[in-house]
């Protein structure tokens, strides 16, 4: 089976707001058994012009798991808290 990658790029608009965002996307995160990769750390430019703001990325045991958690209630919960809070952008890859 391959690995998966969500990775977003968050564009936080209201910060005490995205807090409730993070609290409930962290527990649909433990309830689908994500491995956070990397969650809003220092960001650097290499190439391009890129100008990410806040960058996730979770790995899945595969494409479907991911879906399974980007539909889920639990992440459904989530993204309603997010609404007026940021601009999510958002993809799933497939892994090696």
């Amino acid at each position: 089976m391959t690995s998966a990658y969500i990775i977003a790029n968050v564009e936080v608009t209201n910060p005490v707001q995205y807090e409730d965002y993070k609290k409930w996307s962290t527990e649909a995160m433990k309830a689908h058994g994500a491995e956070v990769c990397a969650r809003g750390g220092k960001v650097e430019v290499l190439e391009g012009d890129w100008a990410p703001q806040r960058i996730v990325i979770l790995k899945f045991p595969s494409v479907e798991a991911a879906k399974k958690f980007n539909e889920s209630p639990e992440y459904g919960k989530a993204r309603t808290a997010r609404q007026g809070a940021a601009i999510m952008r958002m993809i799933v890859v497939e892994g090696v």
